[in-house]
């Protein structure tokens, strides 16, 4: 782009000891008319309203060296007067959140979402643009390199210099991470794929590489196409922290140390013979989860995304398949491109339909209540929301699930949810040269029952706008897996997989979930179980349990210690008063899911089985 480009962002990352970015906007021909300028409300793929205009600490105007007078119209949008020649306004913005979705900068990196920086020119959202990433003038970050997704106008790769977007929402949909960090590259379908790890780790970049790579591939698959020109994912490692979100080149991770790898002391095993386990698990089953957003999310959208903005909430009853079906497929990927094995499947699943069986709220708020909700109730949940709402992902996920289940029982194998989603990509989906169409609310109900050709109506008003649990037993069982439920032994018991299923003892349940901390502080007291018929209520902080003093560390197996149906005094401050409940402990719940592989099903059984956790790129 010429250097008469006539609209230039400069961002430099001027005082990281401050927290400090510096933004400069240049506007060569503003026009006749007062130029309005703001800053979004919040950023695609986390619907909450965030404000980011709250972290501009300063900002001033000039045309010709002369002060421009800026007038604030509310909390994120000024305007300046109309005038002859160059409009130029810089401004400062705080940045001291780390977090996938907002800016964070110190002297040990830097990074930025679009949103909470680039101010948009209204009127002119789909100009081209030049984006100066400019070094940091602190000496202790002299080497720092910056990687990010946007298109290169002269700049280096990993270098600070000057990168160009097609319109304001390209300008916005790119990350940049600067500092110092490590580079990982692979390709997939000739496509150059990278990772770039920030923070302090000892990860076995070579086991990340070879493990990313058919994860990607199987999605890729998947959609028969890959409509990228290059990816990179973005991971910031720190001492415990998990999230990420997606764009359309790229996705940010923030992740524990201890869930990425270490380097292996064998260096003769292949990476590939080695089943991913534990936390590293966790963390492919995240980049996994960001990757399938570069169809469904990113070039798939509901159509409220397409018409909507990003200055208020726009709602859409659809973020169950947006993020249900995305997390299905994260995990299912993983097994499908034998990252792990079928058991480590299970397990994950059991993890997930057990989640969603431990909060009440499933029998209150219908998956597509939440996906609508979630602006003001999902991202805003309170001491109450297990007991009020149900996630959108977990369940949405089980939905997912029971539907390619039913689809593959229903037409005896002959179609499945990959088909729906392939028809999904074709009818919606945005490519190089071809604008997607918005998803309407109802269609992917729609067509899912075109491309199936059954009659869906009964399972979607359940799954989706009833309330009722999903019949996942019955439809596990068509492929061999034998599913029951079970009182917790703690909580941190998830589920497992058994290789037979041992019988069920009676366990006691209060019915309170206790805060991380030194003291026994209430976090949750759950609707219709003892704690709350006792009258314990979130904040309380538990001092003694049938006389007996107790810690944070000591009341939780205290009080799953006492024996069911016999009342005991439980000791605990509200506030500053001392307050003395009765407490008498019922059976617990049977929430927490079992699954067994059944190896002895029948032969169509069992091939429906192979069929559903088969690759789809070795097919």
């Amino acid at each position: 782009m010429p250097d008469t480009a006539p609209i230039i962002y400069r961002v430099t990352p001027a005082r990281p000891a401050a927290h400090v970015f510096a933004v400069e906007l240049i506007i060569a021909d503003p026009g006749p008319e007062p130029v309005t300028l703001s800053l979004p409300a919040w950023i695609p793929g986390s619907y909450m309203i965030r404000d980011f205009a709250r972290n501009i600490v300063s900002i001033a105007a000039e045309r010709a060296g002369a002060p421009v007078t800026l007038t604030k119209l509310d909390k994120q949008t000024w305007q300046a007067p109309a005038g002859d020649g160059a409009l130029v306004v810089r401004w400062e913005v705080y940045a001291w959140e780390l977090t996938v979705r907002s800016a964070h900068l110190d002297r040990s990196h830097g990074y930025f979402n679009g949103p909470s920086l680039f101010l948009r020119v209204h009127g002119r959202d789909h100009e081209p643009c030049r984006v100066e990433l400019l070094p940091p003038p602190d000496p202790a970050c002299g080497d720092w390199s910056l990687a990010t997704s946007l298109a290169r106008d002269g700049a280096e790769r990993w270098s600070f210099g000057s990168y160009r977007a097609d319109d304001y929402a390209d300008l916005i949909d790119h990350p940049v991470e600067m500092g110092r960090f490590d580079v990982i590259a692979y390709k997939v379908r000739d496509v150059p794929h990278w990772m770039a790890v920030s923070g302090r780790h000892r990860a076995d970049l070579t086991r990340i590489a070879a493990d990313l790579a058919p994860i990607c591939e199987e999605h890729a698959a998947l959609f028969g196409e890959l409509p990228a020109d290059r990816y990179l994912f973005l991971t910031q490692v720190v001492g415990d922290g998990y999230g990420g979100l997606e764009h359309r080149f790229s996705s940010s991770l923030l992740c524990s140390r201890d869930d990425l790898p270490a380097q292996a002391l064998d260096t003769t095993a292949k990476p590939e013979d080695t089943q991913a386990q534990g936390d590293y698990r966790k963390f492919l089953g995240l980049c996994s989860h960001e990757y399938f957003h570069l169809w469904n999310v990113k070039r798939i959208r509901p159509a409220a995304f397409l018409d909507g903005g990003l200055e208020r909430e726009v709602h859409t009853r659809l973020l169950w398949a947006f993020e249900g079906i995305t997390s299905y497929y994260d995990d299912l990927a993983l097994v499908r491109s034998r990252r792990i094995d079928a058991k480590g499947y299970l397990e994950l699943l059991a993890e997930t339909i057990t989640k969603v069986l431990r909060n009440p709220g499933r029998l209150r708020q219908s998956v597509a209540e939440s996906s609508f909700d979630a602006w003001t109730k999902f991202y805003k949940q309170d001491e109450n929301a297990p007991n009020a709402i149900v996630s959108y992902y977990g369940k949405g996920a089980l939905t997912a699930l029971a539907l390619d289940l039913s689809i593959r029982r229903d037409t005896d194998g002959r179609r499945c949810l990959d088909d729906v989603m392939r028809a999904l990509w074709e009818r919606y989906g945005e490519r190089p040269g071809r604008a997607g169409a918005g998803v309407p609310e109802r269609g992917i109900e729609a067509l899912a029952a075109e491309v199936t050709g059954l009659d869906l109506g009964d399972f979607f008003a359940q799954a989706l706008d009833g309330t009722d649990d999903l019949d996942l037993p019955g439809l596990l069982a068509t492929v061999g897996v034998e599913m029951r439920l079970r009182p917790a032994t703690g909580p941190k018991d998830f589920g497992n997989v058994a290789e037979t299923f041992k019988p069920i003892e009676p366990v006691g349940d209060v019915g309170l979930r206790l805060a991380p901390g030194s003291e026994a502080k209430v976090a949750v007291v759950l609707d219709g179980r003892p704690a709350l018929q006792a009258g314990l209520a979130a904040g309380d902080v538990i001092i003694a349990v049938d006389g007996l003093r107790v810690d944070g560390q000591s009341a939780g197996k205290r009080l799953r210690g006492l024996p069911i149906g016999r009342a005991v005094a439980v000791h605990a401050f509200r506030r500053d008063e001392l307050m003395t409940f009765q407490l008498t402990p019922a059976p617990a719940p049977a929430d927490v899911c079992e699954l067994r592989l059944i190896d002895d099903a029948p032969a169509a059984v069992l091939e429906r089985r192979r069929a559903w956790l088969a690759s789809v790129a070795a097919s």
